[in-house]
């Protein structure tokens, strides 16, 4: 028997710890079934409509117009789809986000929401497993445990912002079953099966990135990403088979065209370029062209003339028709053959309302001798750059492209003089071009030759469009950033002369530690210095020039010889993935790999972790390798190193994309130098010396993504059907195509300057049946839903409330003066304890904060010991300084900055064992933009931030019709919240003609007292009139009080609707400045803040409000009531906080209508009125009065009238006529004669008698 008390917890605790022991003997059994269980791998084809169910059919995303879903849409009689109320929105408010255009009719329709479209093509979904189960069984498997396939389309942002919204937009939809008709299975219930999602498209956008992932059941499958890009240079021919525009298909690929030949570089602009090319294959005018990242890819024979055209300012040893330069934009391609340059846009409906495809190859600059292309890997301002390089004639000069809504056009740079001449050199030449769009800088490396004929190299920088009133703050040699000058063309605008800012020395410096700052007081060799190219990283400011060197440079002008390349190799050709890490392609096809923050170079091949690496992968019986392989390129995609190879295995050639494992061979390049044979016993063990200074690298404390990331999300699911295994018919998909695509056209209509009273675009499609939610759920349970599918209305909505994850985001965008805060959590290999008067344990890991921009962008590190974890934590803040950048459109001109969080000692040494492989933690790298700024951040720390797209929204708290809202047009636009105020009641004597629509409020004037004050107002002050902002936030819903300032001007105006006009500038001013002295005033207010010149008044949460006047020389003076009501009048107002907000970089404006009514009537219209109705009335009332005098004789006269034409009557009627042959006749006509004539004689007389007596 136990005593009282806590005695039984010591035995508890003993329990307890034999759990532990046992679950830690049988944690290795564990591992080791994770270990042995199969690998899968999500498969992603697309399919167009007469393809579902088809087994092996394989679509290219060719078709970009919709079909319409109607007709299984009107069998749903009775379900939540309310067709009357989407035929109710009426065309006016579709504002052509997505492509309305009947499948392969080629012409665009008129079309309003009055029908449901579905998109062409579908995702169809399956996985694999290695071993020998077939795929039909593992499908089979995964839908009968629960497996369904999540799959998350992301949408590529444009790149003509002018034209198209810059949105974060993201569907989340999941994948429905589908049987395959194609095959009968007698055995089997299911036989091949698949799922299918539809595959949206979206206005301005096409490039796609899908994501798929597990919900949770079934197998263990990793998430897996797949590109799914609109390729507009296939078109279907008359059969309806796909051929290029471009050129005709080559269906064999010839070892020749690989074996042997030397990897070339692969350009396009980054993150936006749809289809990528890929030249260089000897003495043939072709190309390989993928739309998938070389995932299929075709071989395509180009229709160019290959002309070839030398004189004596252009010399051309040979002629070849090999395509050397290969760039790929987002809507045009360009190559050069020999000296010739040509170029083909594809035919996209989605990028451009009028299609500006190409019908054959363009030849430009025809007259040029041009020597190399070089590729600009980031667009701007809303346009995608392309330079070429001359020689001959204009040596000296770049011709400089610019492509927008797929047109191309060619500048040459410099405008006034070459830049031999510039720099005071008479022979010189162009080796390489690289264009800062941030700074306005082209940089070029120059090679100049001596009067001795020796050369050596410097580099130029060429200011392109900055004049002193525009960046008069910014200095050549990128020491200072700039705005953009909105709709900027190259070489419009004044350039500056070319500057040079770096001398190279003709030799190499001498090795020494692993780099080498070049100060021009360092030791050199006899090896000579022979740059040939420039990267560029706008993220952190990199440059870097190399050949058979390697200088990197964070300003321009402070370079560092990176002392590990060898002097022996020349570099090729730099492949950059703009996150931190480089490979590096030497001549004679080595590759090295540069780590950002580290000046340590790397060799992964030939190496001898190559060598490890392969031995494992032949032991595997891998077919991605072989003993006869050409590398054709190196890429980058999503983070990860990629090789293009042409492998030959038992005679047969084939082209493969493959992972290049940078990781693994890191990991075993490190093991293979530190380790010691040690001996235990009679035998030998090896041991390794593991130099990553911690264990355990964790990310906490993340905070919600969305209001960073500016991810709209919204959740898609398919249709329930009533069928007893849950497959669905086309006609259900086709239904699921209907709602996901009416789903994204809510999403892009609620971009309008009058909100929604609910905060949410799926408010209005489900706002006539909600209520009878439960009705619709009762018919489906009892399976009488009609055409046998279930719409869920809780299945189609908008996520705000996305959870953190542990990792960072791909990028983040921060506003003025807002911050990004996470901690890192490191567990470190070997405590260090300091022993001393006081015991303290020492942090053994240290991290390093690096910025690119320190004047726009703070760090703030905070750490923590944790001493009985072993353990260090550190929080990171990063913060915008408030101090760099004026007010822009958010989304519009973004600078690319970064932020590198370094575990010092981790680069190239830690480790992460994951599904995937082994994967650099990367320390902790962040690429980060304050406002006005652009992407990056991986789990190394990769960020970016731009403005917050916050949605302002302008409420009159004045009587109206409700909750009129009025938002600006910001990055994501729609209103969300809304707050209702109680007003004074708005009776039809003050508001004749309410409109849900248009804001709507009284002209308050000091004679009218008895209109009663909303509250807010002044009881004592009437006439005041009070607007405010709300700001709702789109992505998170979060919606509040606008601090900030504006300035609001009534900048058009008419009596009516149709009568509205724009006001010129010199109106706006007259109408709307406290400085105007012709009583042309609309409104004032008491404010005493205006803008520095003076001009406007300064409006804020707190002003004063806003008085109406209409002075004598305003529009709205003197209205002419059209009916019996008062004057109204509808206003054209624009608000604006450029130039005047101190609280964000936002550029907020918004035009809207504002409709008041009551306005008053001039003095002099009305004393008029006064005058025309009194005089009116006075002359009623003698008219009046006259005709009471003149009454009698007005009688008598009529009498007298009446008696003579009685007479008249009466004289005629005495004439009778009489027949002989009828006597009766007669006698009957004289007896009324007779009596007439007697009757006529009395009135007669009576009337004699009458007229006797008044005499």
């Amino acid at each position: 028997m136990f005593p009282v008390g806590p005695a039984p917890w010591p035995r508890l605790r003993v329990l307890w710890a034999l759990w532990a022991l046992l679950v830690v003997l049988l944690a290795p059994w564990r591992l080791w079934a994770i270990q042995e269980t199969q690998e899968c791998t999500w498969q992603v084809v697309l399919n167009n409509l007469e393809s579902v169910g088809k087994n092996d059919a394989i679509d290219h995303f060719v078709d970009q117009e919709l079909y319409t879903v109607d007709k299984v849409f009107d069998l749903l009689v009775d379900a939540p789809i309310d067709r009357d109320e989407v035929r109710g929105l009426g065309a006016d408010e579709w504002e052509r986000p997505w492509s309305c255009t009947l499948l392969g009719s080629g012409h665009l329709l008129t079309i309003s929401l009055q029908t449901y479209l579905g998109f062409p093509y579908y995702l169809k979904i399956n996985y694999s497993c290695t071993g020998e189960v077939s795929s039909e069984a593992l499908v089979r498997k995964g839908h009968l445990t629960g497996l369904k396939p999540v799959v998350l389309v992301t949408f590529q942002s444009p790149v003509n912002f002018h034209r198209w919204k810059i949105e974060q937009l993201q569907i989340q939809m999941e994948a429905a079953p589908f049987r395959s008709p194609a095959e009968r299975c007698d055995a089997e219930e299911v036989c091949l099966m698949s799922w299918y999602t539809p595959m949206p498209i979206k206005n301005g956008s096409v490039v796609m990135r899908v994501d798929v992932s597990s919900n949770g059941l079934g197998p263990f499958i990793p998430n897996k990403r797949f590109h799914v890009n609109i390729n507009g240079f296939l078109e279907r021919g008359r059969d309806h088979e796909l051929q290029f525009t471009v050129g005709n298909e080559l269906f064999h690929l010839i070892p020749r065209h690989f074996v042997n030949v030397p990897s070339r570089p692969l350009w396009y602009t980054v993150d936006q370029t749809p289809v990528l090319i890929l030249g260089g294959i000897p003495e043939e005018k072709a190309i390989l062209l993928t739309d998938t990242n070389f995932k299929d890819f075709f071989l395509v024979e180009l229709s160019i003339d290959s002309c070839w055209v030398g004189s004596f300012y252009c010399p051309q040893a040979s002629f070849t028709a090999t395509i050397y330069d290969a760039i790929a934009t987002e809507s045009t391609l360009f190559i050069r053959q020999n000296q010739l340059i040509y170029y083909f846009t594809g035919t996209y409906t989605t990028l451009y309302e009028n299609n500006h495809g190409s019908e054959r190859w363009v030849r430009v600059l025809a007259n040029e001798c041009i020597k190399r292309l070089c590729p600009v890997h980031f667009h701007s301002n809303g346009s995608e750059y392309v330079m070429a390089l001359t020689a001959g004639k204009n040596e000296g000069y770049v011709h400089f492209g610019t492509i927008t809504d797929g047109l191309v056009s060619f500048k040459l740079l410099p405008r006034d003089r070459s830049v031999c001449n510039a720099i005071l050199v008479d022979n010189c030449s162009i080796t390489w071009a690289v264009f800062i769009a941030g700074d306005y800088n082209l940089l070029m490396l120059v090679e100049i030759v001596g009067p001795t004929s020796s050369k050596y190299f410097q580099s130029v920088i060429t200011w392109l469009c900055s004049t002193p009133s525009q960046n008069s703050s910014l200095t050549v040699g990128g020491e200072g950033r700039g705005g953009w000058k909105s709709g900027w063309v190259p070489g419009e605008a004044q350039a500056t002369p070319p500057h040079c800012c770096v001398h190279f020395a003709v030799y190499l410096p001498a090795r020494g530690l692993e780099f080498l700052m070049i100060l021009g007081t360092e030791s050199y060799t006899n090896f000579p210095m022979v740059p040939k190219g420039m990267s560029y990283n706008p993220y952190n400011n990199l440059l870097l020039i190399w050949g058979n060197f390697l200088l990197q440079s964070f300003n321009s002008e402070n370079f560092i010889y990176l002392a590990d390349f060898p002097k022996e190799l020349s570099i090729k050709y730099l492949v950059n993935s703009f996150r931190g890490d480089m490979a590096i392609v030497t001549e004679n096809e080595e590759i090295w790999y540069l780590l950002e923050g580290s000046y340590q170079v790397y060799q992964l091949f030939p190496s001898k972790a190559w060598e490890v690496y392969i031995s494992l992968q032949v032991l595997q019986q891998s077919s991605r390798y072989a003993p006869n392989e050409t590398m054709v390129t190196l890429f980058y995609e999503d983070n990860k190193l990629y090789q293009l190879v042409y492998l030959i295995d038992n005679q047969q050639g084939r082209l493969i994309k493959r992972l290049m494992p940078v990781e693994q061979l890191l990991m075993y390049q490190q093991i293979s130098k530190e380790y010691v044979l040690e001996r235990q016993g009679s035998h030998l063990t090896l041991s390794f010396s593991n130099f990553c200074p911690f264990t355990v690298m964790r990310l906490q404390e993340l905070p919600n993504p969305q209001i960073y990331t500016r991810q709209e999300r919204y959740r898609a699911q398919p249709p329930r059907v009533l069928e007893p295994w849950g497959f669905h018919s086309e006609n259900s998909l086709a239904v699921y195509q209907g709602l996901v695509y009416y789903l994204l056209s809510l999403h892009s209509k609620y971009d309008k300057p009058y909100a929604d009273p609910v905060h949410d675009p799926t408010w209005r499609w489900w706002k006539n049946k909600k209520q009878d939610q439960d009705y619709y759920f009762y018919l489906a349970n009892n399976w009488r839903s009609a055409g046998s599918v279930h719409v869920d209305m809780t299945s189609y909505e908008k996520i705000y409330d996305l959870k953190a994850e542990n990792e960072l985001p791909e990028r983040i965008f921060l506003d003025k003066g807002t911050s990004y805060s996470f901690s890192v959590f490191l567990t470190t290999r070997k405590p260090e304890v300091q022993h001393g008067p006081s015991f303290q344990v020492l942090s053994p890991v240290d991290l390093a904060v690096v910025l690119a921009d320190p004047d726009c962008i703070e760090a703030m590190v905070k750490e923590k010991v944790l001493v009985n974890r072993n353990s260090v934590l550190f929080w990171v803040t990063l913060s915008d300084k408030r101090s760099c950048f004026d007010q822009g459109i958010s989304g519009h001109h973004l600078m690319k900055t970064s932020m590198l969080v370094k575990v010092l000692g981790s680069s190239g040494h830690c480790f992460q064992n994951t599904n995937r492989g082994p994967q650099q933690p990367d320390g902790a790298s962040a690429y980060w933009l304050p406002a006005r700024q652009a992407p990056g951040l991986r789990y190394h720390l990769h960020a970016a931030v731009q403005p917050r797209a916050e949605q302002t929204l302008l409420r009159l708290r004045q009587s109206g019709p409700g909750d009129a809202l009025l938002s600006l047009p910001g990055q994501w636009v729609s209103s969300t919240l809304s707050f209702t105020l109680p007003g004074p009641p708005c009776l039809p004597a003050h508001c004749p003609h309410p409109s849900s629509a248009l804001p709507l409020g009284p002209f308050i004037s000091p004679p009218n007292p008895s209109l009663i004050s909303p509250p807010g107002l002044h009881p004592s002050d009437p006439t005041v009139f009070y607007p405010f902002f709300l700001i709702q936030d789109l992505v998170t819903g979060d919606s509040g009080s606008f601090q900030g300032s504006y300035v609001l001007k009534v900048v058009g105006g008419g009596p009516t609707l149709d009568t509205i006009k724009e006001y010129s500038e010199e109106e706006i001013y007259r109408f709307n400045s406290p400085l105007d002295k012709t009583g042309s005033l609309i409104w004032t207010t008491e404010n005493t803040t205006t803008t520095e010149d003076l001009a406007f008044n300064i409006m804020s949460h707190n002003s004063l409000g806003i008085e109406w006047l209409c002075l004598e020389n305003s529009p709205c003076h003197d209205t002419i009531p059209h009916n019996i009501f008062a004057p109204e009048f509808f206003f054209k107002v624009l608000v604006s906080n450029r130039g005047v907000d101190e609280s964000t970089y936002c550029d907020y404006q918004l035009t809207f209508l504002l409709h008041i009514h009551g306005l008053p009537l001039s003095a002099r219209r009305a004393f008029l009125i006064l005058l025309v109705s009194a005089s009116l009335f006075v002359g009623l009332v003698i008219l009046y009065i006259v005709c009471c005098l003149l009454s009698p004789y007005m009688v008598k006269v009529c009498n007298i009238l009446r008696w003579k034409i009685n007479s008249i009557i009466g004289l005629e009627s005495n004439y009778t006529y009489s027949t002989p042959s009828d006597s009766r006749a007669f006698s009957h006509s004289g007896t009324v004669s007779w009596r007439s004539s007697r009757l006529n004689s009395r009135v007669v007389y009576k009337g004699a008698e009458e007229n006797k007596a008044e005499t």
